[in-house]
């Protein structure tokens, strides 16, 4: 990796096109044998063989450790076992993943470009890039992780194609022609709904890929060419069942509405709230008190600025068990909304709107968190005016009421778990900011959610054991000095604070999101100011 932060901007530095560091580099030793005090020699033909060893880091020229340069953060590079030809995954920023077959002396371009496209104008020098064989952009995933070029048995049509994936919640999976010229753009691939940290490769040529987040050992087989379980996805919401077809603007007769007691951040958006329950199934409460959906289940959320309907998504548990989410955006008359594919971005009421991709909505959804967000039955403890009775009722009393939980919640609203509105006066500073916690950054900082760090944030984790209390960054300071990820009465030097203030690349959430939650960041900072120790 190139040593840098987000935008390689922590200090500026420009490692990738440096010749005089090892840093942003693929480096080609010989380690049988040894140079004077050195513990390796330089193979006579690399491109810069003679001039004086990097072996501290760096030297006064080129290095001759250096096989090729120009990478922000490779994760996994092979061999192709027949051809030899080396194959490379480099990580970009936040927009572009791209995979490399690597050559002896190439520029792989960063930080003058991300993928195939110009990055930053003050890169320095850069001569005779070469363009990344593929790549996708974070509309399709989030993180590349390099495979192999198959060699197996099992799939002939995957033979001498190369495989790769991505980190990120859906897990998908790509192949591309051995013969592929640069830059393929690959868009949809094969969700497996693991995050897949690396692939291996066995001695017979087949393929397996490791998941992060579940801590499984996964082989390619050959597919039996079904499809996702649950039909056709409609090009209009009025034609999904999922609302009124006499009013789209209104749920379809049967969906029960309801109402987190801690809201995620939409970008100050107003929303309303649909489950769609398949005849005859129930919710299964869990022993952790998180709510698990039969296959067939949809979940509807309507997003309003002001009293304009801009986007409506189905969040959709089809009938072999995966889920799909699908976004439909609203016309100007507010009449129906249409299906948005791959995610866009749009101007609305003076703020930049974004539709998330099929892919995006996993980078929330993750299997950690159960994949739907919301419902459990801290968040679901409390009172909610049904609309269609004029009645108001606690929503876990209501729905035990109607047969739609299994086992059958029986204990009094007092006697269960509960968590408090962020932005109201209820419960405590402690209790208000790990609920906005909870609900904005808890579905991925946990227990594998599919993260680099050991960040727990859940709502009933321990201040000690989040893992994040007094601790320093591991992902970049962001130019702060004693910088903690949550630093006990300085907001300032806290790190949580600092990504949740701001919309660049250093922040979070990491996508979807344009507009600061002002109102959360100061229920966390006025939480953290307040804190004297992690106890």
């Amino acid at each position: 990796g190139d040593g840098g932060g987000s935008n390689d901007e922590f200090p500026p530095i420009g490692n990738g096109q440096n010749l005089q560091t090892l840093l942003g580099k693929v480096l080609r030793i010989d380690v049988n044998g040894t140079t004077g005090a050195a513990r390796y020699r330089i193979p006579s033909d690399n491109p810069y063989a003679g001039n004086g060893l990097c072996s501290a880091g760096s030297g006064s020229q080129s290095c001759p450790e250096i096989y090729a340069y120009g990478f922000r953060n490779p994760w996994k590079f092979s061999f192709d076992r027949v051809t030899g030809d080396l194959w490379l995954a480099d990580v970009g920023q936040d927009q572009w993943e791209e995979v490399n077959r690597v050559v002896r002396g190439g520029n792989y371009g960063w930080r003058c470009r991300e993928g195939a496209h110009p990055f930053n104008s003050n890169c320095g020098p850069a001569q005779n890039l070469i363009e990344p064989v593929a790549e996708y952009s974070h509309a399709n995933g989030s993180s590349v992780t390099g495979g192999y070029v198959y060699r197996g048995n099992a799939i002939p049509s995957l033979v001498g194609r190369y495989v790769f994936g991505d980190f990120g919640s859906t897990g998908r999976i790509w192949h591309i022609a051995n013969a592929t010229q640069p830059t393929l753009q690959v868009t949809t691939g094969l969700d497996t709904g693991n995050a897949v940290a690396a692939f291996g490769e066995g001695l017979d040529g087949e393929l397996y890929a490791v998941s992060y987040g579940g801590g499984t050992l996964w082989r390619l087989v050959p597919g039996t060419g079904g499809g996702g379980g649950g039909g056709n996805i409609p090009t209009q919401l009025s034609a999904t069942g999922c609302v009124s077809a006499a009013n789209p603007t209104q749920p379809a007769a049967g969906l029960i509405p309801y109402a987190p007691n801690a809201p995620f951040w939409s970008d100050g958006s107003t929303k309303t709230r649909y489950v769609a329950l398949p005849n005859g199934q129930n919710i299964t409460v869990g022993a952790n008190n998180d709510w698990d959906f039969p296959n067939g289940s949809v979940l509807v959320k309507n997003f309003a600025i002001g009293s304009r309907l801009v986007e409506t998504r189905l969040f959709m548990r089809h009938t072999n068990g995966n889920w799909g989410g699908y976004t439909y955006e609203w016309n100007a008359q507010g009449t129906d909304a249409t299906r948005v594919i791959g995610g866009k971005t749009v101007a609305v009421a003076g703020q930049n709107w974004v539709f998330p991709s099929e892919t995006q909505c996993f980078a929330c959804h993750t299997q950690a968190s159960g994949r739907s967000l919301g419902l459990e039955t801290a968040q679901l403890n409390r009172d909610l005016l049904y609309s269609a009775t004029g009645r108001t009722a606690n929503q876990v009393v209501t729905l035990n009421g109607i047969g739609t939980l299994s086992p059958p919640v029986t204990a009094t609203p007092a006697n269960l778990p509960s968590m408090p509105d962020p932005y109201g006066t209820a419960g405590t500073a402690t209790t208000r900011a790990r609920a906005w916690l909870h609900t904005n950054c808890s579905h991925c900082h946990r227990p594998g959610g599919g993260t680099p760090t050991q960040l727990d944030l859940r709502y009933d984790t321990a201040l000690a054991q989040t893992n994040a209390c007094d601790v320093a960054p591991q992902a970049g300071d962001l130019g702060i000095a004693n910088s903690r990820l949550i630093a006990p009465g300085s907001a300032a030097r806290s790190i949580v604070v600092a990504r949740s203030s701001r919309r660049d690349a250093a922040a979070m959430p990491p996508i979807t999101s344009t507009v600061v939650d002002t109102a959360g960041v100061n229920v966390l900072s006025g939480w953290i100011n307040g804190l004297t120790s992690c106890n």
